[in-house]
């Protein structure tokens, strides 16, 4: 097992460790459609992966203040319908990553804008749970304007009242969001580009990372590697 080059990691979770764009994308079609707005053009359909949804609806779906509200409503109503794993497929090389820093003892976290209810489903579902110190998401209140920077902030107070070390924290994202939200703590960013952002959106990153193999070498470095 190799050793910790952070002392604590933190998770976007839509996008770095999940997939759930088979659930998100047609509920969106079917709440947009309630709303007699069209399907989004595919060239911008990752744009709704990551960022609050209450945001989206509004800057992409070209929804008023008070329709978002409802559209984001409506679709949260569908999600717990059809279940908030369904759909759900975990990226396997990364959770190889998280087992292996929660191996070496690395505290890890979540620090979402997808509801925490839902994020802790997921985990749930798939055994991820225990891995990790604590997992945080926004507010699953439909009218909640959590950032990324809200989640993140609750997310590094959460952990320091547990007494872990924050000295080198570190924040793996897709999406400028988590660039910009990490800034307002300067915890650096890890640019995961497996997942939804767009190039432009990696300004800012620490690192850029292509695989989940490149995203290990950051976090953990090879006892044997260092011995030879």
């Amino acid at each position: 097992m190799g050793r910790a080059q952070y002392s604590c990691v933190l998770w976007d979770v839509d996008g770095t460790i999940a997939d759930a764009s088979a659930g998100i994308l047609p509920r969106i079609a079917t709440v947009l459609a309630e709303f007699g707005k069209p399907p989004t053009p595919a060239d911008r359909v990752n744009e709704w992966i990551g960022p609050p949804m209450l945001e989206s609806f509004q800057t992409i779906a070209g929804l008023s203040a008070d329709e978002a509200l409802r559209a984001v409503t409506a679709y949260r109503e569908l999600a717990g319908r059809q279940g908030y794993a369904e759909s759900v497929r975990l990226y396997d090389e990364v959770t190889d990553v998280i087992h292996d820093l929660a191996l070496a003892g690395v505290p890890q976290s979540t620090a979402s804008t997808k509801p925490q209810n839902q994020v802790e489903a997921i985990f749930e579902h798939f055994g991820l749970s225990d891995l990790f110190v604590s997992v945080h998401g926004a507010s699953p209140r439909p009218d909640a304007h959590d950032t990324k920077a809200d989640v993140l902030g609750r997310a590094l107070d959460d952990l320091r009242s547990r007494g872990v070390d924050l000295s080198r924290p570190v924040l793996i994202g897709d999406r400028h969001h988590d660039v910009e939200g990490a800034a307002e703590y300067d915890v650096p960013v890890i640019f995961a580009r497996w997942g939804f952002g767009s190039p432009a959106e990696e300004a800012g990153a620490a690192h850029v990372v292509d695989a989940p193999n490149d995203l290990r070498a950051l976090l953990l470095t090879d006892d044997r590697a260092a011995v030879s």
